[in-house]
C-alpha cells in the first residue's frame, strides 16, 4: 500500500451511516422480542399440554434458525453489506411482518371485537401483545432506517465487490 493510500482518511462512502447502525440495533430488538414471544408461547403450550415435544422442538428449531440468520444479517448490515440490507428487507421485512400481523388481521376479519378481546385478556395476553407491538415496531423502524436517503447514497457509492 502506498503512503498516500495509508494516510488518507476514509471517504464518506466507506463510513457506514448512523441510520444503518441504528437499523441493525432495531433488528436485534426484533430478534429479542421474537425470542421472548417464542418463550411465552412454549411456556403457554407446555402449561396447557397443547403441543407435543416433537412439535415444540421443530418449531423452536425453525425459529432459532431464523433468529440466527437475522442476527448474522444484522451484523453484516451494521458493517455495511448491502446484500444483508436486501436480505433483511425481503425475508424479515416483508414475510416476517406478514407473519406478525396475519393472525390478528384474520381474527378481526372474522368479526371479533377488539374491545371484547381486551376485556377478556389475562396478564399473559397483555405481555405477549406488548412484546408483539415492540417486535413489529422494531421491524418497521429498521425497514425505514435501512432505506433513508443517506443509506441509499452510501450503498450506491460502494463498489459491489466490497459487500461480500
Amino acid at each position: 500500500m502506498s503512503k498516500q493510500h495509508a494516510t488518507q482518511s476514509p471517504t464518506r462512502s466507506s463510513t457506514v451511516p448512523e441510520s444503518i447502525k441504528a437499523a441493525s440495533g432495531f433488528w436485534f430488538t426484533a430478534v429479542g422480542a421474537g425470542a421472548f414471544e417464542a418463550g411465552l408461547a412454549v411456556t403457554d403450550m407446555l402449561a396447557d399440554g397443547t403441543a407435543s415435544l416433537a412439535d415444540l422442538a421443530a418449531g423452536l428449531g425453525l425459529r432459532l434458525t431464523i433468529f440466527a440468520m437475522a442476527i448474522f444479517m444484522a451484523v453484516r448490515l451494521r458493517q455495511g453489506a448491502n446484500w444483508a440490507r436486501i436480505g433483511l428487507a425481503l425475508t424479515l421485512g416483508v414475510f416476517g411482518t406478514l407473519s406478525l400481523v396475519i393472525e390478528p388481521v384474520r381474527w378481526l376479519l372474522e368479526g371479533h371485537a377488539l374491545g371484547q378481546a381486551i376485556a377478556d385478556a389475562d396478564a399473559m395476553t397483555f405481555v405477549f401483545a406488548a412484546s408483539r407491538i415492540v417486535h413489529l415496531a422494531a421491524v418497521l423502524t429498521a425497514m425505514v432506517l435501512m432505506f433513508t436517503p443517506t443509506a441509499n447514497t452510501h450503498f450506491r457509492a460502494r463498489p459491489r465487490l466490497s459487500h461480500v
